[in-house]
């Protein structure tokens, strides 16, 4: 590390998971609860979902409006599911919210966001989850979009907050421009992270995670992931290393450079312009492997 400023200091080590202890369980390496997913979205929240799983966690739960139920279960077997409430648009509705507490309250992560949609009912929901429990959150996409004028809500929260941010949603999260974001990503990103309580993983070439008092920019990744879900998968596997109680900085850093690299393995095997999200799912376990020093 070497400072930049009085408060901010720049991270280059990237840190590595710990060896499994031998006597091991699925209860040992966390409890993920994924809140995604929405008519015609259903594939953001089976990414999310699987990363988590690919990412490590014992136990991944994905909740989703009860219309794409099916089509999730039948993606992956390795998670299970919660049906929940939706409104007419096939998002969750208000009637989700106490059910959605309960599990988020029971797990050791959660990870919301991806695919939800947006609707005045949707920021109600995450703001009273935010005000309303303790467990660590990572928050995306549309988790974002409809905290826009909500901002309040995440220094009320009493556990960690992950949030990742592309130049976009982080423009709207500011009121201002993506130019402007792209002009000062370190800069913003530290002040937001500060000024709200927050980790904030700032998406793009050269993604920036900082708490306002760290920073590291990411060295991984390739012009190949520039394609939709690639968010999504690094929503999960961040929530992963979160339950495995890397503490947020670390898990967020890991989580990026990991996911950079598994973008980097399939370039080599794939090429950057037939890349897809689904790809980072397959290279993630390679990914550690090289990180680790055994691939």
């Amino acid at each position: 590390m070497s400072p930049t400023s009085p408060s901010l200091l720049v991270v280059t080590d990237v840190p590595q998971l710990p060896l499994r202890p031998l006597d091991s369980n699925k209860g040992t390496f966390g409890r993920v609860l994924i809140g995604a997913g929405s008519r015609g979205m259903s594939g953001a929240a089976v990414l999310c979902a699987t990363a988590a799983l690919r990412g490590g966690a014992g136990l991944v739960r994905l909740a989703v409006p009860e219309g794409i139920l099916t089509i999730v279960a039948a993606a992956n077997p390795c998670y299970t599911t919660a049906p929940l409430p939706q409104d007419d648009h096939g998002r969750l509705s208000a009637a989700a919210l106490p059910e959605l507490l309960e599990l988020v309250r029971g797990y050791n992560v959660a990870a919301l966001g991806p695919g939800l949609g947006q609707s005045a009912e949707l920021g109600d929901t995450i703001t009273a989850i935010l005000e309303q429990t303790t467990t660590p959150l990572v928050l995306d996409a549309d988790a974002l979009n409809v905290l826009v004028g909500r901002l309040g809500a995440l220094r009320k929260h009493r556990g960690p907050i992950v949030l990742t941010p592309h130049p976009g949603e982080f423009a709207r999260l500011l009121g201002s421009s993506i130019a402007a974001v792209q002009a000062q990503r370190q800069e913003l990103a530290a002040d937001f992270a500060r000024t709200h309580g927050v980790l904030i993983v700032l998406k793009g070439h050269g993604t920036v995670v900082t708490d306002g008092h760290r920073v590291y920019v990411n060295t991984t990744g390739n012009p190949g992931m520039a394609t939709g879900g690639t968010g999504d998968v690094l929503c999960g596997l961040i929530a992963a290393l979160l339950g495995q109680k890397l503490e947020p900085f670390a898990a967020a850093q890991l989580g990026v450079y990991l996911h950079g690299r598994a973008g980097d393995l399939a370039r080599e095997q794939i090429g950057e312009v037939s890349l897809l999200a689904a790809d980072l799912l397959d290279f993630l376990p390679r990914a550690f492997q090289k990180h680790a020093g055994y691939g």
